[in-house]
């Protein structure tokens, strides 16, 4: 049966994420519903880019589930699956900053590749209709000053945090070539949005120029990144997961080309902020020049295109940050792991 057939109970990988949560709260929202849901699961592990306050306003809807858990965990994730009789996963667990895969690849090599091997199995064991490796246009590679990424651009990871996400989604190929796996893969270029960890560019920088704080730019700001908003990145994950078939990839873009120093700057005016706030800092090693996504392909198919302009999403994201510090404040203090206890009476690990 067609997934638009039906309503589904679906399992979200790595829901109290940036993006993860987004999804979800997209996902549930009864007035422009993306995907027939019966039920959403949310399995995240809860490291230090999980937060649960992500998603408090829906924690009450009795169509979502959380589920504390590890990916990697054979036995909980059958048993996810089984008990709630899951139709179709869509993964966005993942280590991904590519500075921490620089300090230390092991937990990219952990959650990334083995745990991807781990959901393929028990998806495949139960019967799920579609699987959705949610992956990145780093595992291209870098691209000099003209050209896009296309599907068919052969993959070429600079760095430990793209190559597992590559090693990821080769083993979605491969189960779908051995076994008629139902996967589909999509990568996306850079997001921007509300809830994102404060470790990246976009919130890292608002944070640091509201405190009056430096704003560290690699070399010599020059390298180029493509941005989509969230919403639109989510969007397509959904299209994806609805229409997509099978086998494929769909790589998703904003059409928005940026180099880093001029996105600073912009940043920059948006806050009233000096430019001497810019602090040009050591440049990330393998750092690639340009990521820019050709999206053609995820439009003719999947009827999806990016209908957030950058400048106005970004803005929009400023005025976010400006407007939900105290959610800002517990992210840098360390306080937001509190809620889980708020919420469970269980204390976190601090992994």
């Amino acid at each position: 049966m067609s997934l638009t057939q039906k309503a589904i109970n679906l399992l979200v990988t790595g829901g109290c994420g940036f993006i993860g949560s987004n999804f979800i709260r997209l996902l549930l929202d009864r007035h422009s519903p993306l995907v027939p849901v019966r039920s959403v699961v949310n399995l995240d592990k809860l490291t230090y880019a999980g937060n649960l306050e992500n998603l408090a306003d829906i924690a009450d809807d009795s169509r979502y589930r959380f589920v504390r858990g590890d990916i990697a965990d054979t036995e909980l994730v059958r048993r996810v699956l089984e008990e709630n009789r899951i139709d179709a996963v869509v993964h966005f667990a993942a280590e991904s900053h590519v500075d921490r895969s620089i300090l230390d690849s092991s937990p990219f090599i952990q959650t990334n590749i083995v745990g991807t091997q781990v959901l393929l199995d028990a998806s495949r064991a139960v019967g799920v209709d579609r699987f959705v490796q949610v992956s990145t246009d780093e595992v291209y590679g870098s691209l000099g000053e003209e050209g896009f990424f296309t599907e068919q651009t052969p993959l070429a990871p600079n760095s430990p945090y793209s190559a597992s996400k590559a090693s990821a989604d080769l083993l979605v190929r491969s189960y779908y070539h051995t076994f008629d796996f139902p996967g589909i893969i999509t990568r996306c270029s850079n997001n921007y949005g509300p809830y994102q960890f404060p470790e990246k560019l976009i919130p890292l920088f608002i944070s640091n120029a509201r405190n009056d704080r430096p704003l560290p730019v690699y070399g010599d700001g020059k390298n180029v990144r493509d941005w989509i908003h969230v919403s639109d990145h989510c969007a397509g994950v959904a299209q994806a997961l609805l229409q997509g078939r099978p086998g494929e990839v769909y790589n998703f873009g904003g059409r928005s080309e940026w180099r880093n120093i001029e996105l600073t700057e912009f940043l920059l005016d948006l806050l009233g902020k000096p430019k001497s706030l810019i602090q040009y800092v050591k440049d990330r090693l393998g750092h690639d020049l340009r990521y820019a996504i050709d999206c053609s392909k995820a439009e003719s198919e999947l009827n999806w295109s990016p209908q957030v302009t950058f400048k106005q999403g970004l803005k929009e994201t400023v005025d976010w940050y400006l407007e939900h510090e105290s959610w800002c404040a517990r992210i840098l203090s360390g306080d937001y792991r509190n809620y889980y206890y708020q919420q469970y009476g269980e204390t976190l690990n601090q992994e």
